[in-house]
């Protein structure tokens, strides 16, 4: 029988041991993928995901029905790669956003038809503070105000984390695909 995510709620609420699996089995991929944008590598991407699970059990009395309970755990599991990363204290390198031209006129641009995972290792080999900043901008798109209060820097410095990530990736796609013809 399909338990519904109410259901699913209630019985990890009780300490249902079954209810936790099936939230586990049901939601891992997404969170995995998501611990993965953050991580340097596979191994870390696993401690991330093993303390956000261990934090969205212990805080599930507080999600409210309200809201969609995979936007929820995401949300936890975001925090909790930036906990961890925070802790590093090596994450970021000033730069001055005019140092940099933004090369690109949208993300969109830049990788249509590129595959996602390929994209995705590029990513993860970003320096920790532009992979961070790039993930909350792009993928979960953070204003660079909210990312200066996630992160404690300035916003500007999150701009200028940001267009040095796109130019990293974008010398590490024209390496692995050629040319990209710049508009």
């Amino acid at each position: 029988m399909y338990k519904t995510d109410e259901n699913i709620i209630k019985g990890c609420r009780k300490g249902d041991r079954k209810s936790q699996q099936e939230l586990y089995a049901k939601y891992k991929s997404m969170l995995f993928n998501c611990c993965l944008c953050y991580a340097s590598g596979w191994h870390e991407a696993e401690d991330f995901l093993q303390d956000g699970l261990i934090r969205i059990f212990a805080d599930l009395y507080q999600y409210k029905p309200t809201g969609e309970l995979g936007a929820w755990m995401r949300k936890v599991m975001v925090n909790t790669c930036l906990q961890h990363l925070r802790k590093k204290k090596r994450m970021f390198q000033t730069v001055e956003v005019n140092e940099v031209a933004d090369t690109f006129e949208t993300d969109e641009d830049l990788f249509a038809n590129y595959r996602a995972e390929a994209l995705l290792k590029m990513v993860q080999q970003l320096p920790e503070g532009y992979r961070i900043v790039f993930n909350l901008s792009v993928m979960e798109e953070y204003t660079h105000k909210e990312i200066a209060e996630q992160l404690g820097i300035r916003p500007s410095a999150s701009r200028s984390q940001l267009a040095r990530a796109k130019a990293m990736l974008r010398k590490m796609l024209e390496k692995s695909v050629g040319v990209i013809r710049k508009t």
